[in-house]
């Protein structure tokens, strides 16, 4: 099978964090992704990430230095010949340079032009410096990290950039869609907080019905069947059987006849059973609730370090992570494509 995007053409300013990582999911699907570099080393990226730069897999690279008015011209003259193009600069630099919309319009008119921004092109931060965690906490969707009281945690690092990558490649893909009908390109404003507020949108409609970020105990942080438990060897594991029948199972399984199933949400008895199952998670090491409850239906999981995950045999015999010539493990491209027969 082709790659689904294989006859799509790309270029790529290259910026940090989100940006690139569009364009590798693009390339990853198969798209032709031209990545314009300027001359020098990396700066912060270097610093983060080291001399390799795994975010430019599948790409071909192009040192411009887009302050000569000849390497701006060979990069209008790429962006002539492309279906999209990705920039992640603050609202207004790419205008200055003599590459904005209307410039690569005025060459491509079905140029699609895919911007990654934090804050977005417009509003009273957009031209404010940010990072993912601030892109996040903006959303309301950091502050479902704590429990009352407490301070909310940093969520996974580049949560909020991969998910602004992740909708600009959706947006791109769409907005190309058009335009081969059309004939006419169009902007994509790929600002991170709209994406990762849109994706949020389950924990909204959770919130609506009183079940989050509310004042009554919520299933997802106060229950005891939602949890992150400690084990007797230092290790963590998961459970989260919001279904009845699931966590009936897990109260099979743990050995809990005198626990009354029909009673999950009875909220009163939350902070008994809680400090129960604590008590008996802490009793025993990873390796025995994952062969008592890994693969059933008690909805579990354990906590694995980045290593350990790419070693997990679910993830494995999946083929989730490779391992690079110099011994990195990166995530395959993501999601797969296969026959319908």
């Amino acid at each position: 099978m082709k790659a689904p995007l294989h006859d799509l053409r790309v270029i790529e300013f290259e910026g940090l964090g989100p940006g690139p990582l569009c364009g590798r999911m693009l390339a990853d699907m198969g798209a032709q992704v031209t990545v314009i570099v300027r001359p020098g080393s990396g700066g912060v990226a270097e610093k983060l990430g080291g001399a390799e730069q795994p975010l430019r897999r599948g790409k071909q690279v192009q040192v411009l230095d887009l302050k000569k008015p000849e390497d701006r011209a060979a990069a209008l003259a790429l962006v002539a010949q492309a279906d999209a193009l990705i920039e992640g600069n603050r609202p207004g630099v790419m205008e200055r340079l003599g590459l904005g919309p209307a410039a690569c319009g005025a060459v491509n008119p079905r140029i699609v032009y895919g911007r990654m921004t934090g804050w977005g092109q417009q509003g009273p931060l957009a031209q404010a410096a940010g990072h993912d965690l601030n892109y996040v906490a903006l959303t309301g969707l950091l502050s479902l990290s704590a429990r009352p009281g407490e301070r909310p945690i940093v969520p996974p690092t580049v949560l909020g950039d991969a998910g602004g990558a992740l909708g600009l490649a959706f947006g791109i893909v769409c907005a190309i869609l058009e335009a081969r009908q059309s004939g006419q390109g169009r902007v994509v404003d790929g600002a991170i907080v709209d994406i990762v507020a849109m994706l949020g949108g389950i924990a909204q409609w959770v919130r609506a019905s009183g079940q989050l970020g509310g004042p009554e105990p919520s299933p997802f942080h106060d229950s005891p069947f939602y949890e992150v438990y400690g084990c007797s060897d230092g290790g963590f594991i998961t459970i989260g059987p919001l279904e009845p029948q699931f966590y009936a199972l897990l109260l099979q399984k743990l050995g809990l006849a005198d626990v009354d199933p029909a009673a999950q949400y009875h909220k009163a008895g939350w902070p008994a059973l809680k400090e129960r199952l604590t008590a008996l998670f802490a009793s025993q090491p990873r390796a025995h609730w994952c062969a008592l409850l890994e693969g059933t239906d008690v909805c579990f999981a354990p906590v694995l370090g980045m290593a350990e995950a790419a070693q997990h045999p679910h993830m494995a015999a999946r083929g989730v992570y490779v391992t690079d010539a110099g011994g990195a493990v990166l995530p395959q491209a993501a999601p797969r494509f296969l026959p319908l027969g």
